[in-house]
C-alpha cells in the first residue's frame, strides 16, 4: 500500500474514468492514480496497459467490469492476465481475494444514513482494505467521523463537482478524492 499512499501524497486527486475514451485524457493529466470504472473483459487489459505505460497507478472497479464474474476467480484472472495495481469493490469477498493476491484494495461504501456509516466502519475492521472510498464525498462531517472510527485511509468520491469539494474533503481528513470531472484532474 505504500506505493498508493505515496502517489496520493504527490497528488490526492484520483481520475475516475467512466468511459474508455477518457483514458487518453487521464494519461495526459497530472493525476498519479486512476480508478477504471468502465470496460469489459475484452478491453480492460488494453486500457490498463495504456494507463500503466503512462506511469499511472491503476485500480479496476470489479463491480462495474462487464463480462467477468464477481468472485475470487475473476480476481485471479485480473491479477494474472490484466495486471492492475489493484481493485475497487463494494464486496468484501473480492477485497479479501485481491489482498491474498497482493493487489491494492479499495472498498467502496455508499453512505445514506448513520446506520450505513456504522456498517461501513464494522466492515472495514473485518475486511482490512488498503483504503476506503465513501460516497458521496461531499459530506465533510461524515468523512471526519469515519476517519475517527477507522485507521484505514479514506477516499472521498461521488458528487465532487468543484475544487472546493476537494478542499473540504481533504480538510475533513480524507487522504484523497476521486472524481470523474476531468477539469478537476488538472486542478
Amino acid at each position: 500500500m505504500n506505493l498508493l499512499l505515496q502517489k496520493l501524497e504527490q497528488n490526492p486527486i484520483i481520475a475516475a474514468v467512466r468511459q474508455r475514451k477518457d483514458c487518453s485524457e487521464a494519461v495526459t493529466s497530472p493525476v498519479e492514480t486512476v480508478f477504471l470504472l468502465c470496460g469489459d473483459i475484452l478491453s480492460v487489459q488494453e486500457d490498463t496497459q495504456l494507463l500503466r505505460n503512462a506511469g499511472k497507478l491503476v485500480l479496476i472497479h470489479m463491480d462495474l467490469l462487464a463480462g467477468i464474474g464477481k468472485d475470487a476467480a475473476a480476481v485471479e484472472f485480473l491479477s494474472q492476465k490484466v495486471k492492475p495495481d489493484g481493485i475497487i469493490s463494494t464486496r468484501t469477498i473480492l477485497v479479501k481475494a485481491a489482498r491474498e493476491r497482493g493487489l491494492l484494495t479499495v472498498q467502496r461504501f455508499f453512505l445514506v444514513d448513520s446506520q450505513s456509516a456504522a456498517v461501513a466502519a464494522e466492515t472495514v475492521t473485518n475486511s482490512h482494505p488498503d483504503m476506503v472510498e465513501i460516497m458521496p464525498g461531499i459530506c465533510p462531517r461524515v468523512i471526519r467521523s469515519l476517519c475517527h472510527q477507522v485507521r484505514t485511509p479514506i477516499i472521498a468520491g461521488g458528487m465532487i463537482a468543484e475544487k472546493e469539494d476537494i478542499v473540504a474533503a481533504l480538510a475533513a481528513g480524507a487522504s484523497a478524492v476521486s472524481t470523474s470531472n476531468k477539469q478537476l484532474w488538472f486542478a
